[in-house]
């Protein structure tokens, strides 16, 4: 319970706004058993009340503190921060599917998937080139470009015949998985 006479100017009042506790502005006395307040909401709107003795059993000083704390564990923290750092890696580095994957793309394969690919959206041509020019890796770097920060859920990507190859099947073990079927 606190009395009319304790509410001073600054004060962390609660029960005047049944939604949180408020901060009072400035009061202004109104005979012996009224007290007009003027106090400040959480969001910031200033608005007025007039307080009754009636009203002492429902306020209180509000508890000393945040809303917000600093008391959570570092290595989580870190771990979050990390994760959106990498989640939103993909705006400030235009070549992200180049720095994150494990191949080493040659000039070509860059110039065709950054300049004549990923511009032309949506994607509807063929990709062929002669043979061992790259296309896997091109494919490749298309598809992990596109579906990074992008809600990508599905890549259709034919195969020749070649992918049966044992050089085929060893480049297939070593990619990422991929649900498959050959087309013929």
């Amino acid at each position: 319970m606190l009395k009319l006479e304790e509410i001073k100017k600054h004060a962390a009042v609660a029960g005047i706004d049944p939604n949180a506790p408020v901060r009072i502005v400035t009061t202004e006395t109104v005979g012996d058993d009224a007290l007009t307040v003027y106090y400040k909401t959480v969001d910031g709107t200033v608005l007025e009340r007039m307080l009754f003795r009636a009203d002492e059993l429902h306020l209180s000083l509000a508890l000393a503190g945040r809303p917000w704390a600093f008391d959570a564990s570092g290595d989580e923290f870190k771990l979050a921060a990390e994760a959106f750092r990498i989640n939103l890696a993909y705006l400030f580095d235009p070549m992200m599917a180049v720095h994150t994957s494990n191949v080493e793309p040659l000039p070509h394969q860059i110039t065709a998937v950054y300049e004549a690919m990923l511009p032309k959206q949506p994607l509807r041509f063929v990709l062929a080139d002669d043979p061992g020019a790259g296309k896997t890796i091109m494919a490749g770097l298309y598809i992990r470009e596109r579906g990074i920060g992008t809600d990508v859920k599905c890549n259709q990507v034919p195969t020749s015949p070649a992918q049966y190859t044992p050089k085929g099947r060893l480049i297939a073990h070593n990619a990422p998985p991929f649900r498959s079927s050959p087309i013929h």
